[in-house]
């Protein structure tokens, strides 16, 4: 079996480095928990959300999946998400994919892959939708514009569960915002305006 000794000792070196620049970091990360954003993005390695947006630990709550899908039958997004609202107070939602993203190639293709098949029917229903426009484009540049689609319905689905409606309903400032990454490039692009109550 392999050791992961390398993460350990990893580990070890980013608190001790942590600890060296703010001898408190720790103290008060462990006491507080007060982040503005929640960070709803794709599972893959090369997207993480504190590092891309240049937030330390505590700043962006997060919740991953396979290419970034908003579900409103979804209870572990459902969960995170009311959790961030209703107890954390999170004044902004960030629903971020990525270009290129596997799972949204998966989904445009006409192949089985497995259990995630049923994951990404809510892609496949968005490509169905744009169908016309995604023909007649070259097939990366189906998948980037599908990748965009997706975070676009995505933040759409967002603004229709309970959990934001109920929170627009009190008066609760909540926007839900809609990014994409690029992996070439390490930038982040706005898609649309926030949605707001």
């Amino acid at each position: 079996m392999e050791s992961l000794t390398h993460l350990l000792e990893n580990n070890r070196l980013w608190a001790e480095s942590q600890v060296a620049v703010d001898p408190q970091f720790f103290t008060r990360l462990a006491n507080q928990q007060s982040p503005e954003y929640l960070w709803i993005g794709c599972s893959d390695s090369r997207v993480p959300a504190n590092q891309i947006t240049g937030l330390a630990p505590g700043e962006i709550f997060v919740h991953r999946n396979v290419a970034n899908v908003v579900v409103q039958t979804d209870f572990n997004m459902l969960s995170v998400l009311q959790f961030a609202v209703d107890v954390l107070k999170v004044k902004h939602v960030i629903v971020c994919g990525h270009y290129g993203c596997g799972g949204v190639r998966a989904a445009l293709e006409n192949q089985r892959h497995g259990i995630v098949d049923n994951w990404l029917r809510h892609i496949r229903n968005t490509a169905r939708r744009a169908e016309s426009e995604l023909n007649g484009l070259v097939h990366e540049n189906a998948v980037d514009r599908l990748c965009e689609l997706n975070v676009l319905a995505n933040a759409q689905n967002l603004a229709r569960t309970t959990i934001v409606e109920d929170a627009w309903e009190r008066g609760q400032p909540v926007d839900i915002h809609s990014w994409i990454y690029r992996l070439d490039s390490g930038r982040i692009n706005v898609l649309a305006d926030p949605i707001r109550s």
